[in-house]
């Protein structure tokens, strides 16, 4: 088989629009893991937020975590790399989100912190399946290793502070948005396709033997470093330009079609 390893995103392309995983697509992750090809789930969540994933595939798969800042075994929670952002670049960015009066999320050591404790921390929480705590003391956060920091907006709130926070933040962080009403800050080593990079190193596989789908602008690394580079059809134009092949939508199986297609050499029978 030529391909070895294929990395998928999560909101947008593996579950539904209605957030499910179908079953079309489940048997396709669980046939393609026992023919012997590493599968990777590629995700802005932390391991907490796709943990009900992990129970329905039943699978011990590489999880890449919080946009590519941590990679863990889905079941054991053995941590195969974790980049933590410095603590100069923490403050910069919390003092922006405190400029705004924003909601700011951060994690640390895999645990929420939100400022302030609203309506909006509690939707997050429900969001990432894990109980907030407040930020009280931002100095013993960062010396815990901050993995890193959010702001969660209206989507046109968050479309403003993208643009507003480009002559501020350092060059040593990275930001764009996971969903259009999160704006998230990593440091400038972390991405989905540095994580991807790492992952197929771990592995000893090359680039030509993996395949990236997704179809969000923080998949773009990995659909660019990928041999293969998948664009979701629900993907913005911008990155299906840049992919090597469209697959149907995540209301159609699109990640299905995409692993039959390129992994089996035949198509997905309905």
């Amino acid at each position: 088989m030529k391909y070895k390893l294929v990395a998928v995103d999560v909101d947008g392309t593996l579950l539904d629009s209605k957030s499910n995983l179908t079953p079309e697509t489940m048997k396709a992750v669980q046939e393609t893991v026992a023919a012997g090809v590493i599968l990777t789930i590629c995700t802005g969540r932390p391991i907490q937020g796709v943990k009900p994933l992990i129970d329905k595939l039943g699978l011990d798969l590489p999880f890449i975590t919080y946009n590519g800042a941590m990679i863990v075994m889905g079941k054991s929670g053995k941590i195969l790399y974790d980049q933590t952002m410095q603590g100069a670049d923490v403050k910069t960015v919390y003092k922006l989100g405190e400029k705004f009066k924003t909601t700011i999320v951060i994690w640390a050591n895999n645990k929420l912190y939100i400022h302030p404790l609203t309506q909006k921390a509690a939707a997050y929480s429900e969001l990432s399946k894990t109980k907030p705590e407040p930020i009280t003391d931002l100095e013993a956060l960062i010396a815990q290793g901050v993995t890193k920091v959010l702001f969660y907006d209206e989507v046109e709130a968050i479309r403003d502070y993208e643009k507003a926070v480009a002559p501020d933040v350092p060059p040593t962080v990275n930001y764009c948005t996971s969903q259009p009403f999160l704006l998230e800050f990593f440091d400038q080593k972390v991405s989905k396709g540095n994580a991807l990079a790492r992952l197929s190193a771990y592995y000893g596989f090359s680039r030509e033997e993996i395949i990236a789908i997704g179809d969000g602008f923080n998949d773009l690394p990995m659909i660019k470093y990928a041999g293969l580079g998948i664009a979701m059809a629900n993907a913005d134009d911008a990155i299906k330009q840049q992919a090597d092949y469209v697959t149907l939508s995540n209301d159609e199986n699109g990640v299905a079609h995409a692993i039959y297609r390129f992994c089996f050499n035949r198509e997905l029978s309905v």
